[in-house]
């Protein structure tokens, strides 16, 4: 599709502000587009910097709601014995230093959406009070015995693997299944690195406008460095180093610091020489190749599930956990 029918289209579905064209990207805004206009809760799983904020205020955008109030809290955040507070509010009087009342941010959501982020940090105490929210739409401020009703839809993100904190017992199983009603895995940004350059370009012309510079080339080499690497710190890392490369140009060409790129990777494998990637990226890597060898089937006896003894139930949730990509049977 040429680059103007893409920015018309992008546009006119409401995703101009999300910058890529890599295909898990496109699975990720076909998704939102299919949730976006229903009433359900969402859990956007995905690794630091991915941008899950930004997904969670698209799914608003879709909805009914969006010209109600996006409301968003990060559970890491707020010290565990004022979260409750901050979700539900108070009166005053209900603790010490409670000097006035306080409305929460369920009250603040009403009628809107609610954006819960790092869910996977509630303190487990807090757990039975917040699943009856998301079931019954109402609670009682701390200090008060009066019910207070919402309309509210909710929207979570966690970068920790809840599944784990489940079996660990440090989620609520209840809990964890109310939030999975539609996941939404945010890919990190090794996985769609041609979206780099496109994100880099972004990144460029938004600090340099900020900044009042006139960039107007990005060298190829800067590019293709920017692209082999592996940004663990995702599309955070990448706007942060964009903006440093902008501060540090003196002229019309982004001269980035690649120097740095390099002495970081050195640092990061001389830490620990034998850290190639990440668990989740050799987890992928083998399911993959379990299902290449099985011909792309999940179940049966020659499947992949066999073949890695596992249930075909448990791979097939981390298949979808992970994003991978299933061809069709041949």
């Amino acid at each position: 599709m040429p680059r103007g029918l893409q920015d018309a289209w992008r546009a006119e579905h409401g995703f101009e502000s999300i910058i890529g064209e890599s295909a898990s990207l496109k699975e990720v805004l076909r998704q939102l587009e299919i949730v976006g206009p229903t009433e359900a809760t969402v859990l956007i799983e995905g690794e630091t910097g991915t941008g899950k904020e930004l997904l969670a205020r698209t799914v608003h955008g879709w909805s009914r709601r969006q010209d109600r109030p996006f409301v968003k809290l990060s559970c890491a955040a707020i010290p565990a014995e004022l979260l409750e507070s901050e979700l539900f509010g108070h009166e005053k009087g209900a603790f010490t230093g409670a000097i006035a009342q306080k409305i929460g941010r369920f009250e603040l959501a009403d009628g809107g959406t609610l954006f819960l982020d790092e869910v996977g940090e509630l303190p487990p105490g807090l757990q039975p009070k917040f699943l009856r929210v998301i079931q019954e739409q109402e609670f009682e401020r701390l200090g008060s015995s009066r019910t207070v009703h919402v309309d509210v839809r909710l929207v979570a993100a966690t970068n920790r693997h809840l599944e784990t904190l489940v079996s660990e017992g440090e989620f609520r199983s209840d809990l964890y299944y109310r939030l999975k009603v539609f996941p939404i895995v945010s890919p990190p940004l090794r996985e769609r690195r041609e979206d780099i350059p496109l994100l880099v370009r972004y990144f460029t012309q938004k600090f340099a406008k900020r900044m009042s510079k006139r960039i107007e080339t990005i060298p190829a080499e800067t590019i293709a460095a920017l692209s082999r690497h592996n940004w663990p710190g995702n599309i955070r890392e990448l706007e942060n180093f964009v903006e440093r490369s902008v501060i540090l140009s003196p002229g019309t060409q982004l001269e980035a610091p690649l120097t740095e790129l390099r002495t970081r990777d050195d640092n990061r494998s001389a830490r620990d020489p034998k850290r190639f990637r990440t668990l989740d990226e050799a987890t992928r890597d083998h399911i993959f190749r379990a299902l290449q060898q099985a011909n792309w089937h999940i179940g049966g006896r020659s499947g992949a599930a066999v073949r890695l003894g596992m249930k075909r139930t448990t791979l097939q949730s981390m298949i979808a956990r992970l994003g991978l990509q299933i061809p069709t049977p041949g």
